[in-house]
């Protein structure tokens, strides 16, 4: 697959050399849950059954985390998971349009005229509830109005699971709440994370658990603090953890910021400045202060087991 970085109008020209007749879907695509694979899904069968090239227009960074609007937590999925996923999905070209207040002001003609067409594209998918250009004053209907005989529209309806529409916000909520079952379902795969390993305070040494301490990679959706049973992906290698997100509330009195701790269960060796790839498969259990240290050691290998039966 490859990705376009697009800047408007900057780099508008440089982007459209070289395109070829496209079905092209549309969206931010924050988590790429299952209701935005049936978008883009749709986009590809598309493409294939017309003979054209399979495209997907997103925006970086999220139109909330520029306009500073609505309460934005974080990414599901930041941009190199995006692209990781797409490719996976049979997508040819990503097109990755910067987001920023110049690009919020376009008016819907000016998004369809002066970016879409130009992409040559001849089939946009999107969304039932997709809205564009300033102030989301376009809809898919106008959308189709502005195409007319130069580029058509396909609606996808929305998905439904358990009779109930998948949206990002309800994941996050699931995620934040510890429903990770539910996320992961909603999701159509696990939740993960991706972080650098750095040197933390090396307490797990010393009683017999150590950590690898990550330093997250982009802003992801912090899920609910505790201890869950992980998939960790190093360099080739697949291996099983435990995590504890959270304080330490056995070791520190006042709040500081979350830690991510991975215990690798079936590894022992040096990882510092290594990334690791972390899947969220089951939540194990709610972080709480423990009385001692013996007490917290005995959770500890307690936890450690579970997930090893979990992740069996």
């Amino acid at each position: 697959m490859k990705t376009v970085m697009l800047t408007y109008p900057q780099t508008l020209h440089s982007a459209v050399q070289g395109t070829h007749p496209q079905v092209l879907a549309i969206g931010q695509f924050d988590g790429l849950h299952l209701g935005h694979a049936s978008v883009i899904l749709s986009a590809v069968r598309i493409a294939r059954e017309t003979g054209m090239q399979a495209a997907v227009m997103t925006f970086h960074p999220h139109p909330k985390e520029v306009m500073r609007k609505g309460d934005y937590e974080g990414y599901l999925t930041p941009l190199r998971d995006k692209e990781d996923i797409l490719a996976e999905m049979g997508v040819d070209v990503l097109y990755v349009v910067e987001f920023n207040e110049e690009f919020s002001r376009l008016t819907p003609q000016q998004f369809v005229h002066d970016l879409l067409l130009p992409l040559q594209t001849r089939t946009a998918v999107v969304g039932f509830d997709f809205r564009f250009g300033h102030k989301g004053a376009g809809d898919e209907q106008l959308l189709r109005t502005l195409g007319e005989g130069e580029m058509t529209v396909e609606t996808v309806p929305p998905f439904l699971l358990n009779g109930e529409k998948v949206s990002s916000s309800l994941i996050r909520g699931l995620l934040k709440r510890g429903e990770l079952d539910e996320a992961s379902q909603w999701l159509g795969r696990p939740y993960s994370i991706r972080g650098t390993v750095i040197h933390g305070e090396k307490r797990g040494r010393t009683i017999g658990f150590p950590t690898a301490n990550l330093d997250l990679t982009d802003h992801y959706v912090t899920p609910a603090k505790g201890v869950y049973a992980v998939r960790v992906q190093y360099g080739e290698q697949e291996l099983r953890g435990v995590m504890n997100l959270g304080v330490k509330p056995t070791f520190h009195e006042n709040g500081m910021k979350p830690t991510f701790e991975v215990h690798l269960l079936d590894f022992d060796g040096q990882i510092y400045d290594q990334e690791l790839k972390v899947e969220l498969v089951h939540y194990i259990r709610a972080e709480r202060k423990f009385e001692s240290i013996d007490a917290l050691i005995s959770q500890i290998r307690e936890d450690a087991l579970t997930a090893a039966r979990l992740l069996s």
